[in-house]
């Protein structure tokens, strides 16, 4: 099962991070990882600029004096823009999990703010955005995952069992139900209509289209079990999801209606019969939710942000 190591939270000053930070520390101490809570404020005035560092610093102490007893939590303050600093922040010590609390999340219709969704695009390591108040355990986990059906275990393999396989590892630590979920789409019956395809015609397509995703998913379950181990596997008896619809909207409308608290999905997903990759799917997707997302991005991400400039 997939562990974290090296975690950075990520303070955010306009949300209740009290719940957010909570389950961080759970998170660190279950995963025996190292945990930094880091502070980005804006360029301060040179003169005043180390002044300005000590008092946010010090401002930091009461979200962690709880766990001092528990475990060492560092302290870090940077000057810039947040989520340039945060993500060089990450390729430089090696982070492999970044968690946040959504930004305004009482104030916008989005969930996630500028700093967020620049993190959900760019961050090279999973980016796990919570929506205050946090809940200590999850009752409910969807992993949405998106496959070729001709193809169901390439080329996305790799990110759909890294999907699955945290979704899975927080559901059994929660002891919280898992959903795997997939959307499908057919080619717009109006259309096969209006070729001269009978009704009997366009249902044996479109149950065809059914059938074959059905049992790409059920292939990634499969392959689930195997990794996982088969008790593990029948514990968590994952229930599978297969709306039909594209992704942009079915995936959050399924969230809303087996109210879950956290989706574990990739930042890029196949959409349409033609089998593009288009990124902005996912962001549409992001952009619907009103629960926490732990966001993964596809083997061989490389971030456009630079260490330096």
């Amino acid at each position: 099962m997939r562990r974290f190591k090296n975690i950075l939270y990520v303070s955010e000053a306009n949300a209740d991070q009290a719940s957010a930070v909570a389950r961080s520390v759970s998170l660190a101490e279950n995963n025996q990882a190292t945990l930094t809570i880091l502070e980005v404020i804006p360029s301060a005035v040179e003169d005043y600029q180390t002044e300005a560092i000590a008092i946010h610093r010090k401002a930091l102490e009461p979200l962690i004096e709880p766990y001092r007893h528990r475990m060492e939590i560092q302290l870090e303050v940077l000057v810039g823009t947040t989520f340039l600093e945060v993500i060089r922040t990450v390729m430089t010590h090696a982070h492999d999990l970044v968690i946040k609390a959504a930004e305004n999340p009482g104030f916008m219709r989005r969930l996630f703010g500028s700093d967020d969704m620049h993190l959900l695009r760019k961050c090279p390591c999973p980016v796990w955005l919570m929506k205050p108040p946090e809940r200590s355990n999850y009752n409910s986990i969807l992993a949405a995952v998106d496959f070729d059906p001709s193809h169901p275990l390439s080329p996305e393999k790799e990110l759909n069992q890294e999907i699955m396989e945290l979704a899975s590892s927080l559901a059994l630590s929660d002891v919280a139900s898992l959903h795997l979920a997939h959307a499908w789409e057919t080619l717009p019956e109006t259309l096969l209509s209006k070729k001269g395809i009978s009704n009997e015609g366009i249902a044996a397509y479109v149950e065809n289209e059914r059938s074959r995703h059905e049992k790409g998913l059920s292939m990634l379950a499969e392959a689930l079990r195997d990794r996982i181990g088969k008790d593990a596997y029948d514990y968590l008896s994952p229930h599978l999801h297969l709306p039909k619809g594209p992704a942009k909207r079915m995936i959050a409308a399924l969230a809303a209606e087996v109210q879950v608290d956290l989706v574990v999905m990739g930042t890029i997903a196949r959409t349409g019969v033609s089998g593009l990759i288009i990124g902005n799917t996912a962001e549409t997707i992001l952009s619907q939710l009103f629960c926490s997302v732990l966001a993964i991005k596809p083997p061989g991400f490389t971030t456009p942000v630079k260490l330096s400039g």
